[in-house]
């Protein structure tokens, strides 16, 4: 059975990205990426993706997050996203046909009741640069 492993991202919006990213610069002393987040890896854990969760801060414009109205959004790390995408369709669940497959990964996304995005990510079988 499909299943989620962990958290991958916490994504979420702000009016002025660069300024909010700043005060988590000074104050939390996070190593914000030109990309724009921060990638963590839990001490320990092997080189190859699977315990990375990654934080971004979104203008409050992306429609990143859409059809989705919150200001946030979660990405889960799944073992298999094929069989966790089935598996939520043959519940009833809302989700996107499109995936998303990438030197990252694959991505899918879905809807929770309450119409929160959240998104799915299976981690590539080999380490990826820029995740570390």
């Amino acid at each position: 059975m499909a299943r989620v492993t962990g958290i991958g991202g916490i994504f979420f919006k702000a009016r002025d990205p660069e300024a909010l990213r700043d005060w988590y610069r000074q104050h939390l002393g996070l190593d914000i990426q030109e990309w724009g987040g921060v990638t963590f890896r839990a001490s320990g854990a092997p080189d190859n993706g699977e315990a990375v969760t990654v934080w971004s801060i979104f203008p409050s414009t992306s429609n990143y997050f859409a059809p989705g109205s919150a200001a946030f959004m979660i990405n889960y790390r799944v073992d298999n996203l094929a069989d966790m995408l089935n598996s939520l369709r043959s519940q009833g669940c809302t989700v996107d046909e499109r995936i998303e497959e990438s030197e990252f990964g694959k991505f899918g996304w879905a809807q929770d009741p309450e119409g929160n995005r959240l998104e799915l990510w299976e981690p590539p079988a080999s380490p990826v640069s820029g995740l570390t």
